[in-house]
């Protein structure tokens, strides 16, 4: 099964560290991080035992707005929606194969997870559209 790599709690992801695992994709990773506070968004990163990984958590006014993982070359960018907010999505101009995943999602507990994988600058149009509108829901 893949897992997300920065399996070591010891070692915070750094830009250093970021750079040799993201690779080509650094600066795409590094476009949208520098692009985080114009939708007043931060990230904290974290190292969670029971993933056994770093995690970083899109935050933005004490809400958790999405969450961030890497992997070998790109990152992911989590969001989890409710079934109401989930509905919300579709009615977004995003790619019409994000909305295609997000509407085949199966409901966990009471969220739908929508999870991104960022390896593109072209991406990042659609991730912050979803950032923007995970913002407005309540």
């Amino acid at each position: 099964m893949d897992r997300p790599l920065l399996n070591d709690a010891h070692i915070y992801p750094t830009d250093t560290v970021l750079t040799s695992i993201l690779r080509n994709c650094i600066e795409v990773y590094q476009t949208f991080t520098g692009n985080l506070p114009e939708y007043g968004a931060k990230l904290e990163w974290r190292s969670y035992n029971d993933g056994n990984a770093w995690l970083s958590k899109g935050i933005s006014k004490r809400k958790t707005v999405f969450w961030i993982s890497i992997w070998q070359g790109f990152f992911k960018v989590s969001f989890h929606f409710t079934e109401k907010t989930r509905l919300g999505v579709m009615d977004l101009p995003i790619a019409n194969e994000i909305k295609t995943r997000m509407k085949n999602e199966q409901v966990k507990g009471k969220l739908v997870s929508l999870i991104i994988d960022v390896s593109e600058s072209t991406q990042l149009k659609d991730v912050f559209t979803l950032i923007s509108y995970k913002q407005s829901c309540k």
